[in-house]
């Protein structure tokens, strides 16, 4: 046996034997005190804002630092559920350092409690950081490092009390496990019970939110857009609707958290350079304007070639151009001094669009309605912005707040700080979506089908082909004008064996989408989409 002191002063008791379960009971006393803290930080969270919970600050401020090829590696592999393993990644992390920190507190109980507390303390620094940060943000952070050093001291007090073997004066004083466990199932318990308040309160927090969307009525649109013309949804199996579904429409932003914004707080300022007239509106005073709908195809420059993240919908809102001649505005070829437009959404994200592109007449809108409802939260309720032909990075600013005219030389937004090119014209793309890549069929007609984008120029032809050999045009639905993607079918009389389908498009312009594959950095991926298939029986 051995025998010695830890930094507090008491008697440490070794039992040669016994170095694995003590490694274990101080792995678990890290790991429950560091639960304790988390629960502590959420119900304190649901009172500041949940974006302050040590978490979410943390995760934030691993996505804003995260190298691009990382970023991209992540969208690849987890797709939509990106954030959710980020949190995964980081509650890992913590398990471990928490882990890590329970066994040395063992030996060294102050060591470990302030190990603890500086965890939390990073977390307040990473909360304070965050865009739109208060000082009450700091709080949930501090809260979880001052818990869950409280606590770690008691389970390790708990695992170090000596208790005699047989009653015996003078005997082995191994843990007292029994006193350890009693008080980490009670700490289990009551982490659970402040966790869950912390939700409820949350979710309480958020529900004028929820009930300012639900009573939201949009008002008629002062120009209607006529129906998706017949023949534009070419409904061949396997393949999505012309008008993408809100619930399955592509999202890729750096929210950890989904902004729930009461409609009746919200405002927007528009100000900056050649804003003769400010303006600050509430959602009354945009609704109050003409709106317009119009059919416009989104797609994130993060999209590989052959990528999900396209999607088409149908959207309510107010000209841009309009309001930003309201407030004084001109662009730059009428003589205006800023070429920039930066919007800012209310978790702090930038956008930077060109101001001649809002104003050459397309319909670049501030929406408050998709595919006839209001916009759902996750789609930047209650007011976005929808700029079609560029990339979402420089014109799809969710949960708007504030619209900024500058220029490019004076400031870089969010994206173009971390490598990414500042203006960003829509590329042509065409995409397989039937049949899917080494997917099996029967020998016979096969129809091969699927989208083409071009926003603002239009697609004006499919082509595709089998194993290298010659073009063969693919028959296109109707085109609902230039902003939305077209889909397309081509009948294969497809023989037995392993072959290689490719498509190309050309748009508007009468430009031909390049072979050449790039990568989706610095302005959007190019290149051929293909697909492997095996034809024959199954």
């Amino acid at each position: 046996m051995l025998e010695g002191q830890g930094d507090d002063g008491l008697e440490v008791v070794r039992v040669a034997s016994g170095k694995q379960p003590r490694t274990v009971l101080g792995a678990v006393a890290g790991v429950v005190a560091a639960g304790a803290g988390l629960a502590c930080a959420q119900l304190v969270a649901a009172f500041v804002r949940p974006e302050a919970n040590p978490v979410t600050a943390i995760g934030g401020a691993v996505v804003d630092r995260t190298p691009v090829a990382v970023k991209e590696w992540a969208i690849r592999s987890f797709g939509t559920s990106d954030k959710t393993a980020l949190a995964v990644g980081i509650l890992v992390g913590l398990a471990a350092v928490a882990a890590a920190t329970g066994i040395l507190a063992l030996r060294h109980p102050r060591t470990g409690a302030a190990l603890a507390g500086a965890v939390g303390l990073l977390g307040a620094v990473a909360a304070l950081g965050r865009p739109g940060a208060g000082v009450k943000d700091a709080l949930p952070s501090l809260a979880a490092g001052l818990v869950a050093a409280g606590v770690l001291r008691l389970l390790v007090s708990a695992a170090r009390r000596p208790t005699p073997v047989g009653g015996r004066p003078g005997g082995t004083w191994p843990m007292d496990r029994r006193a350890f466990g009693r008080l980490a199932g009670a700490t289990v318990a009551a982490s659970a019970v402040a966790g869950y308040a912390g939700r409820r309160l949350g979710a309480h927090g958020a529900a004028g939110a929820t009930a300012s969307r639900t009573d939201l009525v949009l008002p008629a649109p002062a120009r209607p857009a006529p129906p998706v013309p017949a023949g534009a949804d070419l409904r061949v199996p396997g393949t999505g609707p012309f008008l993408t579904p809100a619930r399955d429409f592509y999202r890729v932003d750096t929210a950890l958290v989904i902004p729930r914004i009461d409609a009746g707080a919200w405002r927007l300022r528009i100000l900056g350079e050649g804003v003769s007239r400010p303006l600050t509106l509430s959602l009354p005073d945009l609704l109050a304007r003409p709106l317009v709908v119009h059919d416009i195809t989104l797609t994130c420059v993060s999209n590989e070639v052959g990528g999900p993240y396209a999607g088409n919908a149908r959207w309510l809102g107010v000209r841009l151009a309009d309001l930003l001649r309201e407030a004084g505005v001109r662009p730059p070829s009428e003589g205006g001094p800023a070429d920039q437009l930066v919007a800012r959404s209310v978790d702090g994200m930038t956008l930077g669009t060109p101001v001649e592109t809002v104003m050459d007449g397309r319909e670049a809108l501030l929406a408050v309605g998709m595919n006839g409802e209001p916009l759902p939260f996750a789609h930047g309720f209650p007011v976005r912005m929808v700029v079609p032909g560029l990339y979402g990075y420089v014109s799809a600013c969710k949960w708007l707040r504030e619209l900024r005219l500058t220029t490019f030389a004076a400031y870089d937004a969010y994206w173009v700080r971390r490598s990414w090119a500042a203006r960003a014209p829509v590329k042509t793309q065409s995409r397989i979506d039937t049949p899917r890549p080494f997917a099996r069929v029967a020998a016979g007609r096969v129809a091969v089908a699927g989208v083409a984008w071009a926003q603002h120029r239009g697609i004006a032809r499919v082509e595709v082909r089998a194993d290298g050999g010659p073009w063969q045009d693919a028959r296109l639905g109707t085109a609902d004008g230039v902003d939305t993607w077209r889909q397309w079918v081509w009948e294969w009389a497809a023989p037995s064996g392993e072959h290689r389908l490719e498509v190309r498009a050309t748009d508007g312009d009468g430009a031909v989408q390049p072979e050449s594959r790039s990568g989706t950095v610095p302005d959007g991926a190019t290149g051929w989409h293909s697909v492997t298939v095996r034809v024959g029986p199954s």
